[in-house]
């Protein structure tokens, strides 16, 4: 205690950030009797872990060194980060993890604790580490380590904003470019860069996301890309489709009910946000949902609570929500269709997935990719790009975005017999071509709607749910869609 109280007693007084916490660093490494403590911090664009402070040995070094803050394999900082969970390790076993975070010494490590430090919302910003060359249990020094690590960062954001204040404004960082991946997202656009750098700012937030964007753009797959890459990676992500169940069904489905709460329901049953507390809920078409159920969610989004149906009781959940919608949310609010204080708070954090024609050097990339993942599932070997294909599959507009590219590829690999893709295997044309200039909006609207109905229930064979399943619609509104412009599924 003696120690402690004279140690803070001189960093009292300290007003360079690096100084404070270099010092809390070896008072950590004190109070775990280790001769190694390490503080981690995440950097504003959340994708990476950076070695702030570090004491080794009797002294402190500066090495400004970096790590992704995804987690993958055996890592052991990025696994602390992402479960959001202490790790006390021993004996530590180098063959077992990947512990090339810690310094090399002539005796292997045995023994390692590292904490992840919150803010005051609970979220995870930064890593404690302590380390030890004996096999002890460092556990026991995880409560004050922890502590004592909340106690840095708050004092270190003060003096960082001591300094911001005393010092005038400099030119801005430029932001760190994305993890290499993309999250497991194809394209190196620059639309697609600006999607990276939004999905990393809210890889370690719980806050609630809005995807925006045309049809087939790929918003489950960044939705799915938050959830993988991010906090609660572990647990479940469910996704159900706003557009896809009556009104009465989907509030069975994402509330769940009790015994006796209508007819037929004779037991009781979880629904959807009690399947993914902890998780990721993914509402797909979010702007077909009933104007009932938005506030039903607005309050699990405002008090995180749920309540089933025939229940007088709610209970608590922690469920991170995803919505998706291809539609101007905006415009449905103006027409009554759309809760307003629902709309301003999923809209928080919107991203705007580009369509494919404003991916012009992501084509050809995703082509190729889908082409190879075809040959792989048909167990065939790799086909080549002809020069005219690729020119041809360059200059068409895709209405049907990255959707329609990868059913065209699939379409052109199961056709192609001689191991090379011709202009023939896609029998594309210009979307230019196809609409005639004498054509009104609405017109050529319907007439690219209906060249997209005809060639998804072609690929699937005339089967309409299959059809209707790939489009997000539900089936009836399929053949609604059909009947109106004129697509007979026998004539296919």
């Amino acid at each position: 205690m003696e120690t402690l109280l004279e140690r803070l007693a001189k960093l009292a007084w300290c007003s360079d950030t690096d100084a404070w916490l270099g010092g809390l660093i070896e008072l950590a490494a004190q109070i775990a009797r280790c001769p190694l403590a390490q503080l981690y911090l995440l950097d504003a664009t959340h994708t990476r872990l950076t070695l702030s402070a570090e004491w080794f040995e009797g002294m402190q070094r500066h090495e400004a060194t970096s790590v992704p803050s995804d987690y993958r394999d055996e890592q052991l900082l990025q696994y602390c980060l992402s479960q959001n969970r202490q790790l006390s390790i021993a004996p530590l076993d180098a063959s077992l993890h990947q512990t090339s975070f810690l310094p090399e010494t002539s005796r292997p490590w045995h023994s390692l604790l590292c904490l992840p430090l919150l803010d005051p919302d609970g979220h995870a910003v930064g890593l404690l580490v302590a380390a030890s060359i004996a096999k002890q249990d460092l556990a026991g020094a995880a409560v004050p380590l922890s502590r004592l690590g909340r106690f840095a960062l708050g004092q270190a954001q003060r003096l960082n904003r001591l300094r911001d204040t005393a010092q005038p404004a400099s030119a801005p960082t430029p932001p760190l470019r994305p993890c290499a991946s993309g999250y497991g997202l194809i394209g190196d656009s620059p639309r697609m860069r600006t999607v990276y750098g939004l999905i990393g700012k809210v890889l370690h937030n719980p806050v609630s996301v809005l995807l925006t964007g045309e049809t087939g753009t790929g918003k489950e797959l960044v939705a799915r890309a938050i959830h993988d890459c991010g906090s609660r990676r572990s647990q479940a992500f469910v996704v159900q489709n706003c557009a896809a169940l009556p009104e009465h069904l989907l509030e069975s489905e994402l509330f769940g009910y009790r015994k006796g709460a209508f007819t037929g329901a004779d037991r009781d049953h979880e629904g959807l946000f009690d399947a993914a507390n902890g998780g990721t809920l993914f509402l797909d078409e979010i702007g077909d949902m009933p104007l009932t159920l938005q506030a039903k969610l607005l309050r699990v989004l405002q008090e995180g609570e749920v309540r089933p149906l025939g229940s007088t009781r709610t209970h608590k959940v922690d469920v991170r929500i995803v919505a998706a919608t291809h539609q101007d949310l905006h415009k449905r609010v103006e027409q009554g269709r759309f809760r307003e204080d629902l709309y301003y708070r999923l809209s928080i954090f919107p991203i705007e997935l580009p369509p494919l024609r404003d991916r012009g050097q992501d084509i050809l990339r995703l082509a190729r990719h889908f082409a190879e993942k075809a040959c792989g599932f048909l167990q065939r070997d790799a086909v080549r790009w002809s020069d005219a294909a690729l020119e041809q599959l360059s200059g068409y507009g895709f209405p049907g975005n990255v959707r329609e590219l990868k059913g065209l590829v699939e379409r052109a690999v199961l056709l192609c017999d001689g191991g090379e893709l011709l202009p023939a295997h896609f029998s594309l044309r210009p979307v230019d071509d196809e609409l005639d200039s004498t054509l009104n909006l609405r017109e050529r609207l319907e007439r690219v709607e209906r060249n997209l109905l005809v060639d998804c229930l072609r690929k699937n064979r005339g089967n309409q749910s299959q059809a209707a399943r790939e489009l997000g619609l539900p089936r009836r509104t399929l053949l609604y869609r059909m009947d109106r412009l004129g697509v007979n599924a026998g004539d296919l």
